[in-house]
């Protein structure tokens, strides 16, 4: 093959692993921290990056779903940033222990004091949230990212199972199962402990038996030096004596 063939090979192949290995866009996204368990209360923070290399982050708006409301939002401080909730009057009143809630939180917006999410930085914004319907497996916040040069970007694409993740998806986070108290399910919790014991036990044992290898190892090891000193030694006896034969002759 010419050299320029190869050239040309090597060159598509690179630029084909250029492709694959490009990295996607980051994305506005939601995480709770611990457990988001259906009928209980949870910590979630959004995570926003800033995609822009010439442009900073200065205002972040979470809507919060309608369709299953929230009557208790609460969000935490962020130093350099200042918070504003809004309330609207709910077109089907809901019921949250035993008191039926007519308004709820619709919308958080943050905006920056300061500088915001400058490029190549994200920050996170904590919301305290509950109680966690227990009709669905998951709740979906469309947030909208607003930058200093009045970029506009709208997370509000709702990702669909079985299809593509869409150019701009809406944060989506998902209710893990509760028990019957309520909480998260500490029956499984008990058995992942369980669980976690054997495989400590088990590591254990694997490093006992590595352990043992490793001590057969060194000994093989030493009784294999010893044998080689004794065969050095005597090759070195047999060379002097058979110097010494020539030397008589």
């Amino acid at each position: 093959m010419k050299a320029s063939r190869i050239a040309a090979v090597t060159a598509v192949a690179g630029s084909a692993v250029l492709v694959l290995s490009a990295p996607a866009f980051a994305h506005v996204s939601v995480q709770p921290e611990g457990t988001a368990a259906k009928g209980g209360y949870a910590v979630v923070d959004f995570k926003v990056p800033n995609e822009r290399d010439d442009a900073s982050t200065t205002k972040v708006e979470v809507n919060l779903p309608t369709d299953h409301p929230l009557a208790s939002v609460m969000p935490e401080s962020v130093d350099g940033w200042t918070v504003q909730i809004t309330k609207s009057a709910l077109a089907k009143p809901v019921e949250v222990h035993g008191e039926k809630i007519n308004q709820a939180v619709t919308k958080v917006t943050w905006t920056a004091d300061g500088k915001g999410i400058q490029p190549g930085y994200f920050q996170k914004f904590p919301l305290s949230i509950g109680a966690l319907p227990e009709d669905t497996d998951e709740l979906v916040f469309k947030a909208v990212q607003t930058y200093d040069n009045k970029d506009v970007v709208r997370w509000i694409e709702v990702p669909e199972k079985g299809q593509a993740e869409p150019e701009n998806p809406a944060p989506v986070l998902a209710l893990s199962a509760a028990s019957d108290d309520g909480h998260s399910g500490s029956a499984a919790g008990s058995g992942n402990s369980a669980d976690q014991a054997d495989t400590a036990a088990g590591g254990k044992n694997t490093a006992a038996k590595a352990s043992d290898s490793s001590g057969g190892s060194d000994t093989t090891a030493r009784v294999l030096g010893i044998v080689g000193i004794v065969v050095g030694a005597a090759g070195v006896a047999y060379a002097m004596i058979a110097g010494r034969r020539r030397t008589a002759v």
